[in-house]
């Protein structure tokens, strides 16, 4: 063992869990100073290695060493006092606390008298902030964050920490690209001082254009090892799903029909203005635009999640007024959210109750009992034809990968048969493999006459999937693209900055 050259050893790491061996004989090292990337398919086993790492579960067979040293037997405590650090993917500040106690949570600087020495935590804050240049006062609430600063504010915490050994979990899931670039330059910095980063992310570009070396995992096994300069794309999806996949963007060519959903001029203050589109049955509907653009707060206002001040929504031509997502339901809609932690998911409840949450209406008689027999067949159903890796219907959601926790989801509104369906952030933190079989999923539902209006950050996947292309800009749609060669990601860049606006295309 080379105790000069590598920080981190795993060696031979198995995991079991009853029913399942999500570990199997896993080897995975780290060279100080390095970033390395660690893939896989959602449900490969990354979570689980990482947890293993961690201290939150104990490996069932295999050694770690740390820094030279066999470690075993400790805690999340005693991992973070060793010093590795880890930037988890769903984000939990504390909101209504500033962003110095944020940051400084039970380990506040104490005065000579045993209270908190606020000046000087705040000197602390604002000197690691100027280090990587996040430019938000200390004493700003965390609730007043967007999402990608909320990001950065963890991002700071872990450097806070001086960690030896960073674990960023998909960690450019929602910084636009500015940030990110942000992102990197804080990365180089920290290898530059002889930290290392284990980089997790589906992101696969940006994995090439930022890490030292690339590990892979498949079904809980490792796959290889490789330096980064000598991996492509196309290398490193064929060694994550076990096959070649030509073609990310599933999209089968579809008849579409007449017009089915009509939004004309709506409006919200602060938010958006003037709305309005059309989108057909059997049309895949793309929304492209930068973070805070107000594509989300668009399609939210149309489900009944958030009101609007004036304009008209027809479905079917005939005008409705939707003032609740249940009324949005009866009306044959469904939402998959952006943010499948807070907004989608029950994660202490199991996979079936989860499916067959918005239906549960479907299987109750006219007791209100509930026919269990049908509503289990339904729920094995959908977890066949998405592919949910899932031990059991009866197992816990929060336990399963991001990737098929989403999975889960749609195949919760696929239940409702809906006509219109909203998508926000269909594949955000999935692996490619899911992503093929999601992308799939929504062509065979356009190939059935629905309507799906699709918001998605990945301007690859927007041009791959939707026939036609709305881009806002700062709540004003710059333009309806008809999707041909005519559009490139240089284009609907010019329109979701405003340096390009032409009336709308509707045919």
């Amino acid at each position: 063992m080379d105790k000069d050259k590598y920080l981190l050893q795993m060696k031979n790491v198995v995991k079991n869990f009853p029913g399942v061996k999500a570990l199997k004989g896993v080897d995975f090292n780290v060279e100080y100073g390095e970033i390395h990337a660690l893939i896989g398919e959602n449900g490969a086993g990354k979570s689980t290695l990482m947890k293993c790492l961690l201290g939150i579960y104990p490996p069932t067979l295999g050694d770690i060493y740390f820094q030279g040293r066999l470690i075993e037997n400790y805690t999340t405590a005693d991992a973070l006092n060793m010093g590795i650090s880890m930037i988890h993917q769903e984000l939990n500040p504390i909101l209504y606390r500033s962003l110095m106690e944020n940051v400084w949570l039970g380990r506040e600087p104490l005065n000579k008298f045993g209270f908190i020495d606020h000046k000087k935590m705040y000197d602390m804050t604002k000197e690691l902030f100027e280090r990587i240049e996040f430019k938000e006062d200390p004493m700003t609430l965390a609730a007043n964050l967007t999402v990608a600063k909320q990001q950065l504010l963890e991002i700071a915490k872990a450097v806070s920490y001086d960690a030896k050994l960073i674990i960023m979990d998909e960690p450019t899931s929602a910084l636009p690209g500015k940030e990110v670039e942000q992102l990197f330059k804080i990365m180089r910095m920290l290898k530059k001082q002889g930290k290392s980063i284990i980089y997790i992310s589906h992101k696969l570009d940006e994995i090439l254009e930022i890490t030292d070396k690339v590990t892979v995992l498949r079904d809980g096994e490792f796959i290889g090892t490789d330096n980064t300069e000598n991996m492509d794309i196309d290398k490193i999806i064929k060694m994550m799903v076990g096959r070649d996949i030509g073609e990310i963007f599933q999209k089968t060519p579809c008849e579409i029909g007449d017009s089915f959903l009509e939004v004309k001029n709506l409006s919200k203050d602060k938010f958006f203005k003037d709305v309005s589109f059309t989108v057909k049955r059997g049309e895949i509907f793309g929304i492209a635009g930068l973070v805070g653009s107000g594509r989300t707060e668009i399609i939210e206002s149309i489900f009944g999640i958030r009101s609007y001040d004036s304009g008209e929504i027809i479905i079917n031509g005939e005008k409705v007024v939707i003032n609740s997502p249940t009324q949005a339901i009866e009306k044959r809609m469904a939402f998959l959210t952006e943010d499948r932690r807070m907004t989608g998911i029950f994660p202490m409840l199991d996979v079936e109750f989860n499916i067959t949450l918005a239906n549960i209406v479907k299987y109750q008689n006219k007791y209100k009992l509930l026919n269990y027999k049908c509503l289990k067949e339904d729920c094995n159903k959908f977890i066949d034809a998405i592919r949910i890796k899932t031990p059991s219907p009866k197992h816990k959601i929060e336990n399963l990968s991001g990737g098929n926790q989403q999975k889960v989801l749609v195949a919760k509104w696929l239940l409702t048969q809906p006509d219109i369906l909203f998508l926000d952030e269909p594949t955000r933190g999935i692996d490619v493999g899911a992503k093929s079989e999601i992308h799939k999923l929504i062509s065979m539902l356009a190939g059935q006459g629905k309507c799906i209006i699709m918001v998605s950050s990945e301007l690859p996947e927007v041009m791959g999937m939707s026939d036609r292309i709305m881009v806002v800009h700062e709540g004003r749609v710059t333009g309806i693209l008809k999707n041909n060669e005519n559009v490139t990601q240089e284009l609907l860049m010019q329109y979701a900055t405003g340096t390009n606006e032409t009336l709308s295309m509707s045919e």
